[in-house]
């Protein structure tokens, strides 16, 4: 073995000194085979330096050994971004980021399923709800509040008026400053459909205070305030525009933006549809969320702020609070109050879940929800209605059981949804799912399918009754509503039975009725 290794430490020894370009044939053999290389390759060798002796380990065949620097001896290899990210410290771990394919993008499924009779459905009301608006305003006037043809105008100027303007649009930058402001907690909103979470910050009571303190300023300083209802069609139809126009401009931003954005309700591919129920689901600029702030801010508020003018009005007149129309006030202002404390309840509706933005809500965000839900106050300032303190008292009472059904259930639904496993809650019985959620089947949520809308439904009726029986146009808002929130709860009943299935089922079968016991 000692003779062996002589002669080759001798024969690199002479390779390097006089830098030869031929090898023996036998060498390049051994190489070429060593190498997996056929004999008959050769290759020219550059000069090495000699570099310092290494251990070898033993072998049968010394011929076939090769030394071996530390750099060829370490095999790079590649690592994935999940897996460098699992060898770095907890606390230097960044989050990643799962962007969709170009063709994941192409396959995002089209809506198959219309509502509200599809297109045709969609064509009409686009056309019959601001004509649903114009009816109740000039129906209900100062004239006559019982139900007949009105006399329409065809002078423009009795439905366009530039202050009108001035005063919507002044509106609604004031409600987006307040918007803006970064006051109120930040709250993670539903998961998407790529997984990602939306930040929404809740400032929306803080915005309603501060629009009663600038209404009280205004009223405190003898501001004109009245000049809202001498303007009140042409607001409206400031209002019908601009919730036009913004459908619009929501529609066209959202066939030139992602798929991923896109509503899964509003994607038929038609284009009638998807405009008025909605293209995208989460429209935003920059961080304004233009949903989450049109669906309780403008429209709400600015209800109430028309339910003051009218009170404030009525008091300039007569030197005191009639007590029917402030009730009503009372009532709604709670109503209102209620919404905004707990805004963070809107994040789990269908509104902001599944329904896309288009002119459905927007319309019904800045016009039908202002203009529409002051009737009964709207009729009590024209035609003071005078009622016997014991039906003031049962309409009160009536309202209150209402708030306390409409508060009760959805306090006890969104602590559930919190914490399931909240102590407070341990006495409620649930029905487990396949999505690892649970289904409520006692308490509120045992008695009926959906028991805040049987108390938003008595909340209606006892608003209208303080208007007495001489129209029935002030009931309008109860059957409306009625019908409305019958149709979301057929809505949300497809949805869960989709989602939840023999679960849905078991509940179904365990809670009979839907909305009023023992009736639907």
């Amino acid at each position: 073995m000692a003779s062996i290794k002589d002669t080759k430490s001798a024969g690199k020894t002479s390779r390097s000194r006089s830098k030869s370009k031929s090898r023996s044939r036998s060498r390049s053999r051994s190489r070429s085979r060593s190498r997996g290389r056929t004999s008959s390759v050769t290759r020219q060798r550059k000069p090495t330096t000699p570099k310092p002796k290494q251990e070898k380990m033993e072998s049968n065949s010394p011929a076939r050994t090769r030394n071996r620097t530390p750099e060829r001896a370490v095999t790079p290899t590649r690592k994935s971004a999940r897996l460098q990210n699992l060898t770095l410290a907890p606390e230097e771990r960044k989050p990643l980021e799962f962007e969709p394919s170009a063709e994941e993008e192409k396959r995002v499924s089209r809506t198959k399923k219309t509502e509200f009779g599809g297109a045709i459905g969609a064509f009409f009301m686009i056309l019959g709800l601001p004509i649903t608006v114009y009816f109740f305003n000039f129906v209900c006037s100062k004239n006559n509040c019982k139900p007949h043809l009105p006399i329409v105008s065809l002078d423009w100027r009795n439905y366009f008026d530039g202050q009108a303007a001035a005063i919507y649009l002044g509106w609604m930058a004031f409600q987006a400053v307040l918007y803006m402001i970064p006051v109120g907690p930040v709250v993670m909103g539903q998961p998407l459909r790529s997984g990602q979470r939306l930040k929404y910050r809740c400032n929306g009571f803080y915005s309603l205070c501060i629009s009663l303190v600038a209404f009280g300023a205004a009223v405190y300083f003898k501001l004109p305030t009245g000049i809202v209802m001498q303007k009140f069609t042409q607001l409206i139809t400031t209002g019908i525009v601009f919730s036009s126009v913004l459908s619009v401009i929501l529609y066209v931003k959202a066939r030139r933006g992602p798929n991923k954005q896109l509503a899964p309700g509003g994607n038929t591919g038609n284009i009638l549809y998807d405009f008025f129920i909605g293209h995208e689901l989460n429209p935003r600029v920059g961080s304004f969320d233009l949903k989450f702030f049109c669906e309780l801010r403008p429209g709400l508020i600015g209800w109430l702020m028309l339910n003051l003018v009218m009170l404030t009005e009525k008091y300039n007149k007569e030197g005191a609070f009639p007590p029917a129309l402030t009730m009503v006030v009372v009532f709604q202002a709670l109503y209102v109050a209620d919404a905004l404390w707990f805004e963070d309840a809107i994040l789990t509706t269908m509104d902001i879940i599944h329904d896309g933005f288009g002119f459905m809500l927007v319309f019904g965000d800045l016009v039908w929800v202002p203009f529409l839900y002051c009737l009964q106050t709207r009729y009590l300032s024209l035609y003071g209605v005078k009622m016997e303190w014991y039906c003031l008292v049962f309409i009160g009472i009536l309202n209150l059981i209402g708030y306390y059904i409409f508060r009760g259930s959805n306090s006890q639904k969104n602590e559930f949804r919190k914490n399931p496993y909240n102590p407070a809650l341990a006495h409620l019985e649930t029905i487990p799912t396949s999505s690892g959620k649970r289904l409520l089947v006692s308490g509120w949520w045992g008695l009926v399918r959906k028991p805040n809308y049987l108390g938003d439904l008595l909340m209606a009726t006892a608003w209208s009754l303080t208007c007495g029986f001489s129209t029935p146009l002030v009931y309008f808002y109860p059957l409306y509503f009625a019908i409305l929130l019958i149709h979301r709860e057929y809505r949300d009943a497809e949805q869960c039975q989709k989602k939840y299935k023999a679960s849905w089922d078991r509940y179904c079968e365990r809670v009979k009725y839907r909305i009023f016991p023992y009736i639907y």
